[in-house]
């Protein structure tokens, strides 16, 4: 039973997260998203130990659709972080801001950037494109994602401070075309670079909050340094260019594993 304590503890996480918040905001919907989130996230843990070759892409698709048209488009929430300034702005705990705080800001101490590997509505497109594994070594242009950040924050601000009316159907829009620049941005920048998550290692604005966080995760990839071999291929399969042979905090590009589980897949002698 001990291969089915990371689906099933991710599962107690999940749903310790939803009765308290039904519980303290007296709304059922938390029950059933956060439920549905875990159980998700769970499922596609579970089918990636019972070998299931497309496990994570099952999550990436219940999850991230599920985000991205209910809440999204029907609901018309707007999950981007433009939406999170919005609701802190306001002062108002819901929606965006309890999303964030869950899965982007205090979720990775405990499940690093699981979220971007198993979530995350971007990624669940840019994921099947064809360069799975990066052609070339990646680029020092990590710093865009600090003005893409910036632009997100000041862009609802300046809203605020102009007294804007009708913010939220402004929001709705903005939700609608900063998707439709995302997903441009990463398709483009993923057949420019032959690297499918580009987008998310220079652009994202959200990895502000989830590299710093996952640096302290609980959940992280570890090396049984006694079966490794020094093949390499963990290194070769990984989208974000870990060196997970290397167990400290400080390898190099620890913050980027978004728990893909790839390189485990791969090793031949079951060392991670």
């Amino acid at each position: 039973m001990k291969k089915y304590f990371l689906p099933l503890g991710m599962l107690a996480i999940f749903e310790t997260v939803a009765v308290t918040l039904w519980l303290a905001r007296e709304n059922i919907f938390y029950l059933f998203n956060f439920s549905y989130i875990g159980i998700s996230v769970s499922l596609g843990i579970f089918l990636f130990i019972k070998k299931y070759k497309y496990a994570r892409r099952v999550a990436q698709l219940l999850v991230g659709l599920y985000m991205l048209v209910y809440l999204g488009f029907i609901c018309g929430e707007n999950m981007q972080i433009e939406g999170f300034w919005y609701y802190l702005f306001t002062g108002v705990f819901e929606a965006a801001t309890i999303h964030y705080a869950v899965a982007k800001i205090f979720g990775p101490l405990f499940f690093g950037r699981g979220w971007c590997g198993y979530a995350c509505w971007t990624a669940m497109v840019l994921d099947f494109l064809p360069y799975k594994v990066p052609e070339k070594p990646g680029r020092k242009i990590g710093w865009i994602r600090y003005l893409t950040f910036g632009a997100s924050l000041i862009f609802v601000g300046a809203l605020f401070l102009a007294h804007v009316g009708n913010m939220e159907k402004i929001m709705f829009w903005a939700f609608l075309i900063g998707n439709i620049a995302y997903y441009a941005a990463g398709i483009l920048l993923a057949f420019v670079f032959r690297d499918n998550r580009a987008f998310c290692k220079y652009i994202c604005p959200v990895t502000v909050f989830l590299k710093p966080m996952s640096y302290f995760s609980l959940l992280r990839v570890q090396c049984d340094k006694s079966k490794c071999v020094s093949c390499g291929k963990c290194k070769k399969v990984c989208p974000m260019e870990v060196d997970v042979t290397d167990n400290s905090r400080r390898r190099k590009n620890g913050t980027e594993c978004i728990l893909c589980f790839e390189c485990a897949r791969s090793c031949p002698k079951d060392a991670l």
